[in-house]
C-alpha cells in the first residue's frame, strides 16, 4: 500500500503500523505538532473560561444588592417548594409540544404545497396561502394568543370550545404553521427543476413527482430549521399561561404571587433550559451530519 493510499483513507500512524506501513518522519512530526496544538488550545480555552467565570462571580457577589437578589431569586427553600409543582405543570407544556408540533408540521406542509402549485387555476389557493403566511408571520404571537383565547369565547358560538388549553394551542398552531410553511416552501423550491422533469419523463404525474421525488428531498434539506422551530415552540408553550392554563409558568406564578419571591420563575426557566439544550445539541448534530454527507456527495 502506498503512502497516498494511507493518507486517503485517513489512517493514523498506529493503524498504518499494523500492516507494515511506516510513516515518514515529516508525517510523524506533523501529527505531533497537531496534538500539541490541540492540547494547547484546550488549556487556553479552559483557563480563559475559569478566569471569566471567576470575574463574573466576584462582580455579582460583591455588588451591593446581591444579598437581597439572592434571597428573592435564588432561595433554596422556595426552589424546593416550587420544583414539584413546576414539574407537574410541565406535563401540560410537553403535551402541547407534541400535539401542536404534529399539527404545525401537517398544516405547514399543506400551506407550502399550496404556495408551490403551478397553473392559473390554482391562483386563488396560492393567494390564500400567501395571505395566511404573511399575516401570521407578521402578527406577534402574544397578540394572536390574546385574540384567540379571549376573542373566540366572546363570540359565544355554539359547539366552539372555551378551554384555554385548546385555544392557546390553536394560537400556537396558527402562528408556527406560517413559519414552518415558509421553511417547507424553501426546501421545495431548492430542489432543481430537472428532478421534477426527470420524474415526469418516467411517466409520473405532477402530483406523483411532488410526492415521491420533490418532497422527500425537500424535507431532508429542511430538517435542521424545522428542529429549530420545534425548539422555539417548546419554549413558547409557556405563553398559554396567559389564558389561565396551569402549566409550568403559571404554577411558578401562583407560588411567586404568595410571598413575592421570584425563585419559582427561575426554577421554571431552568426546567425549560434543561429541555431545550438537548434538543439544540441534537439539531447541531443533525446539521453537522448532513453537511458532512453533502460534502461527500451522499446527499442530494
Amino acid at each position: 500500500m502506498t503512502y497516498g493510499d494511507g493518507v486517503l483513507k485517513g489512517r493514523t500512524v498506529q493503524e498504518g503500523a499494523d500492516d507494515g506501513y511506516v510513516p515518514s518522519a515529516r508525517r510523524i512530526e506533523r501529527e505531533r505538532f497537531r496534538r500539541a496544538r490541540a492540547r494547547r488550545a484546550t488549556a487556553v480555552a479552559a483557563l480563559s473560561t475559569l478566569v471569566t467565570g471567576a470575574v463574573l462571580f466576584v462582580v455579582i457577589t460583591r455588588s451591593p444588592g446581591w444579598p437581597r437578589t439572592r434571597e428573592t431569586f435564588f432561595s433554596l427553600e422556595y426552589a424546593r417548594m416550587a420544583l414539584p409543582k413546576v414539574l407537574d405543570g410541565l406535563l401540560l407544556n410537553l403535551r402541547l409540544l407534541v400535539v401542536c408540533g404534529a399539527a404545525v408540521l401537517v398544516l405547514g406542509l399543506l400551506l407550502a404545497v399550496a404556495r408551490t402549485l403551478r397553473g392559473p387555476v390554482f391562483f386563488p389557493l396560492r393567494a390564500l396561502a400567501a395571505a395566511y403566511t404573511d399575516f401570521f408571520r407578521g402578527l406577534p404571537l402574544i397578540i394572536c394568543l390574546l385574540m384567540v383565547v379571549f376573542g373566540v369565547p366572546a363570540l359565544r358560538l355554539q359547539g366552539v370550545t372555551t378551554d384555554p388549553v385548546l385555544l392557546g394551542g390553536s394560537a400556537l398552531v396558527l402562528t408556527y404553521s406560517a413559519y414552518v410553511a415558509e421553511v417547507f416552501r424553501a426546501g421545495i423550491e431548492s430542489v432543481h427543476p430537472s428532478q421534477r422533469a426527470a420524474a415526469r419523463s418516467l411517466g409520473l404525474s405532477g402530483g406523483q413527482a411532488l410526492r415521491f421525488v420533490v418532497l422527500p428531498q425537500a424535507v431532508r434539506r429542511v430538517v435542521p430549521p424545522l428542529l429549530n422551530d420545534l425548539v422555539s415552540l417548546q419554549k413558547d408553550t409557556g405563553l398559554v399561561s396567559i389564558a389561565g392554563a396551569v402549566d409550568a409558568v403559571y404554577a411558578a406564578q401562583i407560588i411567586a404571587g404568595k410571598d413575592f419571591n421570584f425563585t419559582p420563575y427561575v426554577v421554571a426557566g431552568l426546567v425549560f433550559v434543561a429541555l431545550t439544550i438537548p434538543m439544540t445539541r441534537c439539531t447541531d448534530w443533525i446539521t453537522a451530519r448532513m453537511d458532512r454527507r453533502r460534502a461527500q456527495g451522499g446527499l442530494v
